[in-house]
């Protein structure tokens, strides 16, 4: 049922409802799907974007009980970004620039840019960042996005798993409505696929929110290894944006080399 904008009552039908409304989706409470894999919020996030800070490509830093990174935007921006843990969220949220700016300062060679750099946005963020998967699939309807699994932005997959989603999903509803799968057929393979491909993420991403608790040595080292690799930072970030498996970006053969090219340098 729907209203529309005269007030007066509607009623509209469809074979199946797609739900990609989001991580509170109403398709998804209106049918009750089943949640797994949960974890609680793990990390705050904010971002703004600055003018006259140079950076030519992401920039990603881990300290105690804090993440923060840079990235080049389109006009001349630059997106800077902080997690903290959700526990902090209360004692910090009236002074977010000011803890933003003194982790920066952890990393020497980056605040000395901030120096010269004006602030053109506002910051913005949430404390609501659940990690979960749904069901995405019932009688008459489907989930997408984050309406059918979300995580901490941390690694900045949503938008990349939406696509990618969105897309599988289209796939394989034309297998439905073309009759070459049933229903149920198609969709539990979806999300058999879906899942295989994002739950080693969603466990990476579990790590690296878990502010409040110390990142795992092997992985800490690795990520300072990456600082200055040109090479290792391009491949980090098309495993962020799902181009290159997470499995393979940290195979054991691979973490190797970048120790010893840092080792080297």
């Amino acid at each position: 049922m729907a209203t529309s904008r005269t007030g007066k009552a509607a009623e509209h039908r469809a074979r199946i409802v797609v739900g990609a409304d989001g991580q509170h989706s109403l398709v998804a409470k209106a049918v009750r799907a089943e949640r797994y894999n949960e974890q609680p919020t793990l990390s705050v996030a904010y971002y703004a974007y600055w003018r006259g800070l140079p950076v030519e490509r992401f920039e990603g830093y881990i300290r105690p009980r804090r993440a923060f990174a840079v990235a080049p935007t389109s006009d001349g921006l630059t997106m800077g970004v902080i997690n903290w843990p959700r526990a902090d969220f209360e004692a910090n949220q009236d002074d977010v620039e000011g803890h933003f700016m003194r982790a920066v300062e952890t990393a020497p060679a980056l605040h000395a840019r901030f120096r010269h750099a004006t602030r053109e946005s506002r910051f913005l963020g949430t404390p609501d960042l659940p990690n979960f998967f749904r069901k995405p699939y019932g009688p008459g309807w489907v989930l997408v996005g984050d309406a059918g699994y979300h995580k901490d932005p941390i690694t900045a997959q949503g938008i990349s798993d939406a696509f990618r989603n969105a897309d599988a999903m289209a796939a394989t509803l034309h297998e439905v409505f073309t009759a070459r799968r049933s229903f149920d057929e198609a969709l539990a393979r979806y999300q058999r696929t879906r899942d295989d491909a994002a739950l080693p993420m969603f466990a990476l991403t579990g790590q690296l929110a878990n502010l409040a608790e110390p990142v795992p040595a092997d992985l800490l080292q690795l990520l300072e290894a990456m600082q200055g690799n040109r090479e290792a930072m391009s491949d980090f970030i098309s495993t962020l944006a799902g181009v290159i498996p997470a499995s393979q970006f940290f195979a054991e053969k691979n973490v190797a080399r970048i120790l010893a090219q840092a080792a080297r340098r």
